[in-house]
C-alpha cells in the first residue's frame, strides 16, 4: 500500500517537503497534513481528550481513518504531521494500512533554532520542551528501525528527492 507518512518536531522541514511534493507532484501524489483538521488551544486538547497526547493519538486515529480507502485504491498518499511512532502503528492498524513507510524528518536543535525562530517568526517553539519532542521522536524512529532523514544540511529539493524515492518505493 502506497503512504508514506513524514513525522518530526516542529522546525525539522517536514511541511516544506510535503508542500514542496504537492506543487510539484500533485496530480499523482495525494498530499495531507494532519494540522489542516484544526489545532485546537491547549485547554481544549485537555478537557476533551485529557492531555495533549492522547489528542494527537485520537487525531493520528482519525487521519488513519481518512486514508484508508485512498490507500486501499492504490493511490499514492504523502501524509505529514507531528506524530508519535508508536501512535502511527496503532492508528494505521487500526485503519486497515499495513504497509507504510514512516519516515522521520529531523534537524540538529541549531538549525531547528533558527528556522523557528528566523524562519518562521515563532521563536517560542524554539524551547527545551521542542528539542526534548525531536530527541524523543528520535528515540523512537531508531527503536521502530525508521529513517531519520536530517534535513539541517540539505536543500529542499535533496529532502523531496529522498521522499520521492519512499513513495515509487512504497507504490510497488
Amino acid at each position: 500500500m502506497p503512504l508514506v507518512i513524514l513525522t518530526g518536531a516542529s522546525g525539522a522541514g517536514k511541511t516544506t517537503i510535503a508542500e514542496a511534493i504537492e506543487r510539484l507532484h500533485g496530480q499523482e501524489i495525494h498530499v495531507f497534513y494532519k494540522d489542516r483538521i484544526g489545532v485546537p488551544p491547549v485547554q481544549e486538547m485537555i478537557d476533551h481528550f485529557g492531555s495533549v497526547e492522547e489528542w494527537q493519538r485520537a487525531a493520528t486515529f482519525e487521519w488513519m481513518v481518512r486514508l484508508s480507502p485512498l490507500v486501499t485504491q492504490g493511490r499514492k498518499v504523502l501524509f505529514e504531521g507531528q506524530s508519535r511512532f508508536t501512535f502511527l502503528a496503532e492508528a494505521a492498524e487500526c485503519a486497515g494500512i499495513m504497509r507504510f513507510a514512516r519516515i522521520l524528518i529531523d534537524c540538529d536543535d541549531e538549525t531547528r533554532t533558527r528556522r523557528l525562530s528566523i524562519d518562521r517568526g515563532q521563536p517560542e517553539l524554539a524551547n527545551a520542551d521542542m528539542m526534548n519532542w525531536a530527541s524523543f521522536l528520535r528515540n523512537e524512529a531508531s527503536a521502530y528501525g525508521c529513517e531519520i532523514l536530517d534535513t539541517s544540511n540539505l536543500t529542499v529539493e535533496q529532502g523531496v528527492e529522498r521522499v520521492l524515492r519512499e513513495v515509487q518505493r512504497q507504490h510497488v
